[in-house]
């Protein structure tokens, strides 16, 4: 099933639950994935890379938000963006945890053959290509440093 037609149906069910945050979030989700499909060189449907590169997309986004909302104590802001964010998350498949992280970048290094920092380029394309979705691309950069500096 589509991630458009997940969307569909979990509105939907907002509508009827009257759940405010939770149809504010599918709408920008729904939205999201319109301006996508309509934009120029796009062909046919969205593929399950494509949905993931949006949500990771939005996801990124709340994060930064709710970062300087919370510098700027606006707590009521930042509230709304914790919500639209946890909704966002239960499209995304579960995030590797910092052990995970860690032994599947330190697999990749071996694999690439990388033994100082010049090398982060070459670990972080493979890296980013295999862990997409399963971690932010902020935690898999520090992550690749940590291990190539060895610190």
């Amino acid at each position: 099933m589509s991630l458009e037609i997940k969307v569909n149906d979990q509105i939907k069910e907002a509508m009827k639950a009257k759940d405010e945050a939770g149809l504010r979030t599918l709408r920008a989700i729904k939205s999201a994935i319109i301006i996508e499909k309509t934009s120029e060189g796009f062909s046919g449907e969205m593929n399950e890379a494509s949905e993931l590169k949006l949500l990771n997309k939005l996801a990124k986004q709340r994060r930064d938000s709710l970062t300087i909302f919370e510098q700027q104590n606006r707590e009521d802001l930042a509230a709304k963006e914790r919500e639209e964010l946890a909704i966002i998350e239960k499209f995304l498949p579960a995030q590797m945890s910092a052990e995970e992280l860690k032994a599947a970048i330190e697999a990749i290094v071996s694999e690439v053959g990388a033994s100082s920092p010049a090398d982060m380029g070459k670990v972080m394309g493979v890296a980013s290509k295999k862990l997409s979705g399963q971690a932010d691309g902020k935690a898999i950069s520090e992550m690749v440093k940590t291990i190539l500096t060895g610190k």
